[in-house]
Formats: structure tokens, sequence, C-alpha cells
């Protein structure tokens, strides 16, 4: 008879733990960006023109405030949720594992995969932009091109820096942050969550990868960022390693920042940025094999590592 265990504390249902986070996402990020709010008035003095209270957006003049409400937004919504969930549920699951058997191949494997799918993702790019609504739906259509353009606005006042200090701070901001609080919050709390409630892996990475990319309200790059979302969450079940997607999340970000950045440099617009580089067939067709191969490889290797685990533990535990 196998000894039971005295006082073993009960595992929370998926529902109970999507309950949790999303109760902690809407109080921490009400809590901690009215405190960081205040915290600014303070600072500047009260000086009411610093942030627009119709539209919750800071001044554009004022880049301090606006990296200061970014960062304040980020780690609110997303973080601090995650690690709050993880303290209460520490000894029922583990969100954020971080196996490091073949870390470095993964990582490798991972910059090598981004860099192969960069003409794929822009054909992807291409064909999400120019997509329009059915007939009678022009009034949604009209609310996701202004939404888009606005955010875009948002976007272009700060990555189009041509000074490296502010490059830096660009890449902070919106690139190592970023990549570690929505991983942390997507790959690690969501889809873990949505993994014990649809009891198959593989639906909760798509419906992860969907509730990612439609968070950040920007239609038009929709597919993209899902793919992408899809990519970190087979990254994170293939490698049972968190850090695997944050690298692969940062190495995106980081890239169009500093594109961003040699644009400006260059004297050109945030327009000219957006407009999509052309490649031929040949480069595309390249693009998408080199994608399959890799991701191939990848998967095989994580089989590898999992029957090579399997069999130490058998060893180990004296089955043979």
């Amino acid at each position: 008879m196998e000894p039971t265990m005295l006082f073993e504390e009960p595992k929370n249902p998926a529902w109970k733990s999507l309950i949790i986070l999303l109760g902690l996402t809407f109080a921490c990020a009400l809590f901690i960006q009215f405190l960081t709010i205040i915290l600014v008035l303070i600072f500047t003095g009260f000086d009411t023109k610093v942030i627009d209270f119709t539209t919750g957006q800071p001044n554009p003049e004022n880049t301090l405030v606006t990296y200061v409400l970014l960062g304040a937004s980020s780690l609110s919504t997303f973080l601090i949720p995650a690690l709050i969930l993880q303290m209460i549920e520490k000894r029922q699951y583990q969100y954020f594992p971080a196996q490091p058997q073949r870390a470095s191949l993964y990582i490798v494997l991972t910059l090598l995969f981004m860099v192969a799918s960069g003409p794929m993702m822009t054909l992807i790019s291409d064909w999400n932009k120019s997509m329009n609504l059915p007939a009678g739906l022009d009034a949604l259509e009209n609310w996701m091109r202004t939404n888009e353009d606005n955010m875009g606005e948002l976007i272009s006042r700060i990555v189009m820096v041509d000074s490296i200090p502010l490059l830096l701070l660009n890449l902070l901001v919106m690139a190592v942050i970023p990549a570690v609080v929505e991983e942390y919050y997507f790959r690690g709390s969501l889809q873990h969550i949505f993994g014990r409630m649809f009891r198959n892996a593989h639906v909760a990475i798509w419906v992860t990868a969907i509730i990612f990319s439609a968070i950040h309200l920007q239609f038009y790059g929709f597919f993209p960022r899902m793919i992408l979302g899809l990519i970190f969450g087979y990254a994170l079940l293939w490698t049972n390693n968190i850090w695997i997607p944050i690298i692969g999340h940062f190495v995106n970000n980081a890239y169009v920042t500093i594109y961003a950045y040699t644009y400006a440099k260059e004297g050109k617009t945030f327009e000219e940025l957006q407009a999509s580089e052309v490649y031929s067939v040949p480069i595309y067709i390249a693009s998408i094999i080199g994608c399959i191969a890799i991701g191939y490889y990848f998967y095989k290797q994580s089989n590898q590592q999992k029957l090579t685990h399997e069999s130490k533990l058998d060893k180990d535990q004296g089955l043979y």
C-alpha cells in the first residue's frame, strides 16, 4: 500500500485559477495605474496637462510620462497578477518552469526561427492589412481602423527616436518588459490554466494565442501576432522553459525597435517603416520551408529530451 500524504493541499480547479487571475488583473491594473497617475501628478506639481484625462493618454510632448505609464501598465496588468497567482498556488502548480536541459540549443533554434520567419510574417501581415469586413459591418470596420490609427500614432511617437539613450529606453520598455511580463501572463499563467481546463495542450495554445493577439487591439496585425503567440506557446510546451518564448518575444520586439531607430536616423517616417518590404517568391517559399524545417527539428529534439528524461526516471526508480 502506498503511503498517503496527510494534510495534502487540494488543487484549485482551472476555472477558480482563471477567476483569481482575472480578478488580480483587474485589481492590480486599476490600483497601480491609478497610483502611478497620482505619483506623476505629484512629481509634476499637479500639472494636469501631462495627461489627457478624456482618453487616459499622456501628453505626447512629455516622453518621460509616456514611458512611466507604459511600464506601469505592463507590470500591473500582466506581471504582478501572474506572480501573485503563482504565490497563491505555489504548492499546486508551477506556472513558470525553467527546465535547463538543452536550453542553449533551444535558444539558438528560436533565434534561427525568428530570422527565417521574417518574409513569411511579412506576407501574412500584408494579407491581414488588406482585409475588409463584409458589407453591413462598416461601423465596426471604421471603429477598428480608427483604433488602429490611434494606436499607430502612439507607437510612432515612442519608437521613432534618433538618439542612443532613447533607443536603450525603448528596448527596455518596448522589448524587455513586454517580453517578460506578457510571456509570464499568457504562456506561463493563462496557457497553463487553459491546458487544465480543456485537457488539451494544443487547444490551450491556440486559445491563448487568440486572446494574446486580441488584447493588443490592433486588428490589422491580428494574424501575425496570433501566429507569434502560437510560436511562443509551442516553444514553452516543447521545452518546459518559460525563458525560451521570452527570448523569442524579446528578439521580435527588439528587431522592430532597432529598425525604427535606423529609419528615424535616416529621416524616414513611421509610415515608411510600416510599408512592408517586398520579397521575391523564392524567398517567401524558402522562409516557409525554413520555418517548417526548424520547427520540426525543434519538436524532434524536444521529444528526444522527453524520452531521455523518462528513461532516467525509470532507472532512478529501479524499473529496469
